[in-house]
């Protein structure tokens, strides 16, 4: 090979070097260095022309070109030009061993010259057709390079629009989950407001069947009080009057018969005020509720029917006395609520603690000390809903366990005869589960205490 051809050869493995980095979008110094070594193959090229005697700028050129052919051997950047490498270099290696012998050995390369000149051809005729598969090759991977970064773009839109999918899917989901919640609250209401349509309409046609019922009753049992109250009148005045004047014999045996007649219609009077008073608790349970929801003060209420209930107590009773304790909790505020309604419910429930405590204290005597206490606060239920909470309790009789599945059923009462009708907590119930969606529950222990607790769900407190 002649010497002018290795800066061309030179030239070529820079540019395709630079070529390489520019397609692999590489940015590093060897660009710049490349650079210097395209400077210095022209300028080996220039000074070997016009120093054609010298062969110094021959030598460095092989050093130029060896170093260049090297380069993809020892850099990773550069090991896709190995085949370009491997086409010149048979050129590379005949150039410089011509011009080693030439310089050391002339008369023996002049001997072998042919020699040498068909290893120079072949080394030509072996860089053309690698330079052509080559080619070839890398037209190959440039549609290969084009495909894969084709792919890589597809791959990038497909991953931007699955991200844009992916936060429309999650709007849409929570849209979605927001609109089944405000279903579900509806829903909730509705069957709350129907559930409260239904026992007011329940109410509304128990309460025209049973004043239909009193008013036929109402009457012959006003006669039966009213005659039995009139009938032990006149046998007293009987008594004081004419049965004086009789004699002593008939007298006796009279005054055991009028003593009897006297007896009965006593007992008639007692059962007829009883049936009065259970015919006006009818009267009262299956009345509809006319009461409407409004912001009610429910620390106040429980306050004012606790003193209503226990003034109430001692006016039949003056001997009565209880202690009465009090914890409101102060943030709560009002709350909507049937504000007559839920005040009947305290009441019962004020009415039958005290009624506990005094015949507890009729039990123990003077070592006992009845005490009543109801208290208000602000919970959360389960469901993350607030609720006020009223509980009334009591250190009395408590309910006995066999009959506290009974206590909410119409017509079951604990008292004497003649002392309850059995329908104050039942109406109790209904108010608090049916109009007020809340719940009434007991705790109790038969001897030791009382304690119902009223939770009542709200929107706000």
């Amino acid at each position: 090979m002649d010497i002018g051809l290795e800066p061309f050869v030179a030239i070529i493995l820079v540019t395709q070097f630079r070529k390489t980095l520019k397609n692999e979008g590489i940015r590093n110094d060897w660009n710049q260095y490349l650079l210097y070594a395209l400077w210095a193959a022209i300028a080996i090229m220039c000074l070997g022309v016009s120093f054609d005697h010298l062969k110094i700028f021959a030598f460095l050129g092989h050093f130029l070109v060896f170093g260049l052919v090297a380069l993809p051997f020892k850099r990773d950047e550069f090991k896709t030009d190995r085949p370009i490498v491997n086409a010149v270099l048979p050129a590379v290696v005949v150039a410089f061993f011509s011009d080693v012998i030439k310089l050391l050995f002339i008369n023996f390369y002049n001997n072998y010259n042919s020699f040498f000149d068909s290893a120079t051809w072949f080394a030509i005729l072996w860089f053309c057709a690698m330079w052509f598969i080559n080619r070839r090759q890398n037209k190959v991977l440039e549609l290969e390079r084009k495909r894969r970064r084709d792919e890589e773009e597809q791959n990038r839109m497909m991953a931007a629009m699955k991200v844009n999918l992916e936060s429309e899917v999650k709007q849409r989901t929570a849209e979605i989950t927001q609109q089944k919640e405000e279903l579900q609250q509806a829903l909730a209401e509705l069957k709350s407001t129907q559930a409260q349509l239904v026992q007011q309409e329940k109410m509304a046609s128990l309460g025209e069947l049973t004043a239909g019922i009193a008013h036929e009753i109402q009457n012959p049992l006003n006669f039966v009080n009213n005659f039995s109250e009139v009938s032990i009148e006149l046998l007293d005045e009987l008594k004081e009057g004419v049965f004086r004047n009789l004699p002593d014999d008939i007298r006796e045996e009279a005054d055991e018969i009028m003593n009897d007649i006297t007896q009965n219609l006593t007992k008639i009077n007692q059962h007829g005020k009883r049936a009065d008073a259970i015919v006006k608790g009818m009267l009262q349970h299956s009345r509809a509720t006319t009461s409407k929801k409004e912001s009610t003060d429910i620390n106040a209420l429980a306050d004012e029917y606790l003193r209503l209930s226990y003034h109430g107590l001692r006016a039949k009773d003056k001997s009565f006395n209880a202690a009465m304790k009090t914890s409101f909790d102060p943030n709560i505020g009002n709350i909507e609520a049937m504000a007559q309604d839920l005040g009947r419910v305290l009441l019962n429930l004020y009415n039958n603690s005290f009624y506990s405590v005094a015949e507890k204290k009729n039990l123990l005597g003077e070592g006992y000390s009845p005490t009543v206490s109801v208290s208000t606060k602000h919970v959360k239920l389960p469901s993350g809903s607030s609720a006020v909470e009223i509980t009334v309790a009591d250190n009395g009789m408590g309910i006995p366990q066999k009959v506290l599945d009974k206590i909410y059923q119409p017509f079951f009462t604990t008292k004497p005869t003649g002392q309850g009708t059995g329908l104050g907590l039942s109406m109790s119930y209904d108010i608090i589960t049916k109009a007020h969606n809340g719940e009434l529950t007991v705790e109790t222990a038969e001897g030791e205490y009382a304690r119902f607790v009223i939770t009542i769900p709200v929107a706000n407190i």
